[in-house]
């Protein structure tokens, strides 16, 4: 009996080897930190930098402008380059306004161009203007030509707050996406708000409360500085009611959201009034016109204030995750599905609260099954950042940022060790970050995580390095070789102890 309980023992052990070695989040690294960082994305093709948006700082006397810049992260080194990829002046950040977010044309390695998301003066009444604006860079993959300035779209804000903010292209038809809130104040009524209904359900000479879709290398309107675009034809009011450029509509504050690298899906996060915060999910062979709902309906109840709640509209769509504020208030960022290095966490949805400090994610396809609540996991020792939103960088890394200026890295535990620079590689460039970092406290490169970069953490690189090609061909063994290799090791082990306990009992009874 004494062999068969010591075979059993040493299966349980080798179960628990494999199971700890499954691959799941095991917390979030400081990469970098910034002036008021809002967003973080990365160009086509480029798998060292993340282009870093800052909402943009007062620069007082003589005109009080505000100076934003786009700055570029490598994160080789941890170093930002050492001039901004784009600097604008703009007349003001308070309230929602800014520099709020970027997106690269699909074909930027060809052609240059990427689109900035931009709160300017005023053109026509109204608090300000959000602006969509194309910008191309220059010889120098670095630096932007700040001269290449062109104006996409500009459409007026009657308040502050509400702007949306965020701009991204689709993986599956290349066009232009762009958030647009509800223009502001309570519950989408007051001035500058369609009065019967509010914003977001008027769809004809109205742009705000949707979701756009255009094409910014066509013009239809050469005539109109307000539209420098192609429409699409294939947009959902093209030839019928509702103005052309619209894709969605029903929305309150779409701060951020995301396309799915891998399925072209859209998730957007929709920022609440009093009482849900939502998730709304797009998938991609939709041929577009959804109504989300707003100001009928906040998330999947009736709006409870102001007057404006109602019955569902016939053709509203509910949102696939909301939550409730429980009297407090609340702030949802959207973040972005995984598609990165890991593939036990491929397919699952993150995102988080600015104001609860919470960060979350499930499974676009059962939320209500899978939701699970990752703060401690993040940030076990307790982190209360200012988180207003997340990225991705080109592996497929995600990245949570604060606008007190943390960005983070959330780490997974199939990350080989020695990958500091989270490319899924162990080369030269982890050691170049790791001989750069030495002795900082907050670092990706601090392996073993004792809080300092050191000469053990060296180690960790060594020991798990491949410098054969030093920039590509450094691939370390996959998560589950390890897994099957430390359980031969375990079995073999098992079976040898096994027969020479038999043997040793056998003797001792002859």
């Amino acid at each position: 009996m004494r062999p068969c309980r010591l075979f059993c023992l040493f299966i349980a052990l080798l179960a628990t080897v494999c199971a700890s070695a499954r691959a799941e989040i095991s917390g979030a690294s400081l990469v970098a930190t910034a002036n008021n960082p809002v967003f973080v994305t990365h160009a086509p093709g480029d798998k060292h930098h993340l282009f870093v948006v800052e909402r943009g700082a007062q620069q007082g006397a003589p005109n009080n402008d505000v100076i934003a810049d786009i700055r570029v992260l490598d994160l080789r080194t941890g170093a930002f380059a050492p001039q901004p990829f784009l600097s604008v002046n703009l007349p003001n950040t308070s309230g929602e306004r800014g520099l709020l977010s970027m997106a690269f044309h699909p074909d930027y390695q060809a052609n240059g161009k990427f689109y900035i998301y931009a709160s300017r003066e005023a053109y026509s009444g109204g608090n300000h203007a959000s602006y969509v604006e194309q910008y191309s860079v220059t010889t120098d993959p670095m630096i932007a030509d700040p001269a290449s300035r062109s104006v996409v779209a500009r459409f007026t804000q009657p308040q502050s707050n509400h702007n949306g903010g965020w701009i991204g292209f689709s993986p599956n038809d290349n066009y232009l996406y762009i958030a647009s809130g509800d223009g502001g104040n309570s519950n989408d009524t007051g001035t500058g708000h369609t009065g019967a209904i509010g914003n977001a359900q008027d769809i004809t000479g109205n742009l705000l409360g949707k979701m756009l879709r255009v094409d910014p290398l066509g013009d239809d309107f050469p005539a109109d500085a307000n539209r420098n675009y192609a429409v699409p034809a294939s947009n959902p009011f093209v030839g019928v009611t509702g103005d052309d450029e619209i894709w969605a509509y029903g929305l309150r504050n779409p701060w951020r959201n995301s396309f799915d690298r891998e399925t072209g899906d859209l998730l957007i996060g929709d920022v609440g009034q009093d009482n849900r915060e939502e998730v709304n999910f797009q998938a991609a062979g939709s041929p577009g016109g959804e109504n989300y709902g707003w100001r009928l309906r906040e998330g999947t109840i009736a709006t409870p204030t102001g007057g404006v709640g109602g019955a569902k509209p016939t053709d509203a769509v509910d949102p696939i995750h909301d939550y409730a504020h429980n009297g407090g208030s609340r702030s949802i960022y959207g973040g972005y599905v995984y598609r990165g290095p890991d593939p036990e966490v491929d397919g699952w949805y993150f995102f988080g609260d600015t104001v609860t400090r919470d960060v979350w994610r499930f499974r676009p396809d059962s939320p209500a099954a899978t939701l699970e609540r990752i703060n401690d996991t993040l940030f076990p020792g307790g982190n209360n950042d200012f988180r207003v939103s997340m990225g991705e960088d080109a592996v497929g890394n995600l990245y949570v940022v604060s606008t007190g200026g943390s960005i983070y890295r959330i780490e997974t535990d199939a990350t080989a060790p020695g990958d500091f620079t989270g490319d899924g590689l162990v080369n030269v460039e982890d050691y170049t970050l790791w001989r750069s970092d030495f002795g900082v406290s907050a670092s990706t490169a601090d392996g073993n995580r004792d809080g300092l970069v050191d000469a053990a953490d060296y180690s960790v690189w060594r020991d798990n390095a491949d410098v054969s090609d030093p920039i590509e061909g450094a691939a370390v063994p996959e998560p589950s070789g390890w897994i099957i290799l430390t359980g031969f090791i375990s079995l073999s082990l098992a079976v040898g102890f096994m027969r020479w306990h038999f043997d040793r009992s056998r003797a001792q009874t002859s």
